[in-house]
Order: structure tokens, then C-alpha cells, then sequence
């Protein structure tokens, strides 16, 4: 196990983009659910037709959120407003949470054609961190994180999943607030100064400075190093292999 890892005793984990090979499987989904949502609001009213692009809008806007703040926040973006809506909205509804909820079906269609892949790099360093005694969380905003570390073949190793559906039973923020980290290190039984972040969201990594953790580590599988530094991270790697001893 790396050096910079002595001296915690637990790593609270994002999923899609740091454990698991989804970050991407989810940006398509929020492309093909907003490309046919704006299409379809563009015949309708007359408006130019601008698609989602992955760079400039699933990342400020979507990504690491929870489902309905994302799709909140990227509504917003080009100056639309829809009621909220129920969480049991059908997917055809037009508010809030239906298009979430469109997602939400597409996700499921793709997991269960495509299954999970765990990152290589992150397998390892969890067979060190597991072998060392480190205890280890989940903390995801998604609320399909149980299905998904499951198919990836990882639940075991982790004592705690903190995701949307918990967050959403506590009532508390999703990111970048640091209330389901902070959450996860209660249920570890650990103090945030003896624990590590480890995110690859602009709105995850925020959520461990806001919440003054021990150490904030980046994952910059994109390249964007720089954006997570800003962001307020103390350690930023390509690969969680970096971090195997």
C-alpha cells in the first residue's frame, strides 16, 4: 500500500469512474435521454435543436450529482424550468423526475446487456487496502450502486454502500455537499481527519473538501488534472494503481 495512504483507517470510494468502468456507460445514458427530450422539445416549439454534449454539459452539470439535481441543474443551464415532479413519475413524464427516471431505464437496459467491468488498478489496490485492515465505504449518488458493485463482483469488500436511495431515506444533500461521506465515516466508526476521499467528480472531490477530510484524492481518468486540483483535491492520480505499494 502507498505511503501516502498510512496513518487512515478508512476510504470512502466513489464508484462510477474510480472503482468501476460506468462513469461513461452513464454519460451516454444522460446523452441519449436529453438528445431525445430537447429533439422533441425543438419540434414542438421551434427552438433551436442543441444536443447534449458530454464535455461541456455532462461534466459542470450532471456528473457525481444526484440523478434529479443533474438533470436540474443541466435543464437549467440552457434556461428551462419543468415542475419536479414525484420520484414515481413514469419515464414519459415531462418533469424533473421523469427524465431522471428515463435515465434510470436506460442505465438498467445497458447494465444488464453490457454487465460491469472493476477498473484493474482498483481491484488491486482494494485486495491491498483489504489485506491491510483499511476499512472501506461506498459512497455514490446513484441510487443503482448496490446493482452495479454487484455485477461488477466488488460488494464484499466494502462494509458500507452510503448511495441516492440512503441519502434520499436520511434526507440528506448529495454532493458536492459532504453530508453522505461524512455519513459513511459515522457507519465506518471513524473521525473524517482519519479519512480518505477518493473521487473523480468536480462535485465528489468538492464534497471531501467541504468536508475537511483527511485527504481528498482525484482520479483524473480524463485528464483533468487541473479541474480536480481546483476543485480542492491533495492528491491527484490517473490510475488507482498509483497507489498500490
Amino acid at each position: 500500500m502507498d505511503e501516502r495512504l498510512s496513518g487512515y483507517d478508512g476510504i470512502l470510494f466513489d464508484l462510477d469512474g474510480v472503482l468501476t468502468d460506468t462513469a461513461e456507460l452513464h454519460a451516454n445514458c444522460w446523452k441519449e435521454m436529453f438528445d431525445e427530450y430537447l429533439r422533441t422539445r425543438s419540434e414542438r416549439s421551434g427552438e433551436r435543436f442543441r444536443p447534449f454534449n458530454i464535455e461541456d454539459d455532462y461534466f459542470p452539470y450532471v456528473d457525481g450529482k444526484p440523478r434529479y439535481d443533474g438533470v436540474r441543474s443541466f435543464l437549467s443551464s440552457r434556461g428551462i424550468s419543468l415542475p419536479d415532479g414525484e420520484a414515481a413519475d413514469p419515464p414519459e413524464a415531462e418533469t424533473i423526475c421523469g427524465l431522471g427516471n428515463r435515465k434510470n431505464v436506460l442505465i438498467h437496459e445497458l447494465l444488464r446487456r453490457d454487465g460491469v467491468t472493476p477498473y484493474a488498478g482498483s481491484l488491486r489496490l482494494l485486495d491491498e487496502l483489504a489485506a491491510a485492515g483499511i476499512r472501506m465505504a461506498v459512497v455514490s449518488s446513484s441510487k443503482n450502486a448496490p446493482v452495479i458493485l454487484e455485477a461488477a463482483g466488488i460488494t464484499d469488500y466494502f462494509e458500507s454502500i452510503v448511495d441516492g436511495s440512503v441519502a434520499a431515506h436520511l434526507g440528506i444533500p448529495g454532493k458536492p455537499a459532504p453530508d453522505t461521506f461524512l455519513e459513511a465515516a459515522r457507519r465506518l466508526g471513524i473521525d473524517k481527519s482519519k479519512a480518505v476521499v477518493v473521487e473523480d467528480a468536480i462535485s465528489g472531490v468538492e464534497s471531501g473538501r467541504n468536508g475537511d477530510f483527511g485527504l481528498v484524492i482525484g482520479v483524473a481518468r480524463k485528464g483533468n488534472d487541473a479541474a480536480l486540483w481546483t476543485a480542492g483535491a491533495d492528491l491527484v492520480v490517473r490510475d488507482l494503481d498509483e497507489l498500490v505499494g
